[in-house]
């Protein structure tokens, strides 16, 4: 057993900076993202409403939050990740930076997980400059698909970012919720190192689509419809409740 010390963060230490940073970029989505939230929501609850599925997608490190509302306690049930290894850091992380680079991936992709128009799909991107990115928006738009971007517009209309002759992806999403992250996402100045560390994407990300699907599901329940939800594995009821989910849980 380990046992708390007395010692507290000094206030301009790199973990008190860093977690001061995080709560600031989260409160933030409560102010100037505010609206933008609001439309991705209806925009969600309008496809639950109809019975119609919520496809998310993130290369790299996004795909966590691809992975972040799938299968999740008190999450959708009928959320559909489109999760592809190699677009992963596990087998390769410089592949996956090579992959999602390659053009012409999108499509395969798509014809693997069908996206319908009356669907969502939610692009989580924090520079949104990859082919692979901008190309899957694009098609599925063309179908008529709305999508919701999460990605850093300081990172994006940046001049230090790398160079693309493709549209990004808050120039293509239907709305765009911007992550507020800094530029190259790692945040926090470390004395006596020139690079900054730990990112800020991540956490963001998860506070905006917790939020996004919190509001799209009070929506849907407003509107008579109400949508089927999972409950923690790990409680004594959760097994029973997810059983009649399970069984018919939509695979990757």
């Amino acid at each position: 057993m380990t046992t708390s010390g007395s010692a507290t963060l000094d206030a301009q230490s790199p973990a008190a900076r860093y977690l001061g940073l995080a709560a600031d970029l989260v409160e933030r989505l409560r102010t100037t993202e505010s609206a933008n939230i609001v439309a991705a929501s209806r925009i969600i609850a309008d496809a639950l409403i109809k019975g119609r599925t919520v496809h998310i997608f993130g290369t790299g490190h996004s795909h966590m939050l691809a992975e972040e509302i799938y299968y999740r306690a008190g999450g959708l049930v009928n959320v559909r990740p489109l999760l592809f290894d190699g677009l992963m850091l596990h087998s390769s992380a410089p592949l996956s930076t090579a992959l999602e680079r390659l053009p012409g991936l999108a499509e395969a992709l798509v014809q693997d997980h069908p996206i319908a128009a009356e669907d969502v799909l939610i692009v989580a991107s924090n520079s949104g400059s990859n082919a692979v990115t901008s190309e899957l928006v694009q098609l599925v738009m063309a179908k008529g698909t709305p999508v919701i971007a999460i990605t850093s517009l300081t990172h994006a209309t940046s001049p230090e970012a790398r160079p693309t002759t493709l549209p990004r992806l808050h120039e293509l999403a239907t709305v765009v919720i911007d992550n507020g992250g800094a530029v190259g996402d790692a945040a926090v100045d470390i004395t006596g190192l020139a690079s900054r560390v730990s990112a800020t994407s991540t956490v963001v990300g998860a506070a905006i689509l917790n939020a996004i699907m919190a509001e799209a599901i009070q929506l849907s329940v407003d509107a008579g419809v109400t949508p089927d939800i999972y409950e923690s594995s790990n409680t004594a009821t959760g097994d029973v409740s997810n059983h009649k989910y399970t069984t018919r849980v939509a695979t990757p």
